[in-house]
């Protein structure tokens, strides 16, 4: 791939810096929205605001995540906040949450990206939680706004003990 200055996007995010290429076909502008979008998501993450999580993704029932705990999937905004509740419930203290390797595709009013994220902090029992999770993430651009209207959040598993890696690396 012939990644010119030109066809570059850089962020930083915290002490995280990444540069990725846009996409031919991706609106820069679009693309530039989505990362904004991703970094309100950080941002609220960090501070365990539902309310402000929530804000990124489609209010409604059109919403579908597979998110890497049971059940299978979340459908609708509702029923996605109750994860984020049960998820945050977990943890004493602080989180810690970033994103890295984020690349985001647009054409016209939908987009999608793909990106390792980053959890850590101390659940109820006080033992140090590390997690590492692949997402993809679907959007549509509703009256000029991109929102999430799907999400997949995934681990690498070991097939001959079936256990997922949690801290995988590349």
């Amino acid at each position: 791939m012939n990644m010119l200055p030109v066809n570059m996007l850089a962020c930083a995010l915290g002490a995280t810096l990444w540069i990725m290429p846009i996409q031919a076909g991706a609106d820069a502008d679009d693309v530039a929205k989505i990362r904004t979008l991703e970094d309100q998501f950080v941002a609220a993450f960090n501070a365990k605001d539902i309310g402000a999580i929530m804000n990124v993704y489609v209010p409604d029932e059109t919403l579908v995540v597979f998110d890497v705990v049971p059940p299978r999937q979340y459908v609708g905004a509702d029923a996605y906040r109750k994860d984020w509740e049960a998820f945050f419930a977990t943890f004493k203290g602080p989180v810690q949450f970033k994103i890295s390797d984020l690349a985001i595709e647009t054409d016209g009013n939908l987009g999608y990206s793909h990106s390792i994220q980053y959890v850590s902090g101390t659940d109820m029992k006080g033992q140090p939680v590390n997690l590492t999770v692949r997402v993809t993430d679907a959007y549509r651009k509703i009256n000029g706004k991109w929102l999430i209207i799907h999400e997949h959040v995934s681990v690498p598993v070991d097939m001959e003990t079936g256990k997922p890696d949690l801290s995988s690396k590349p």
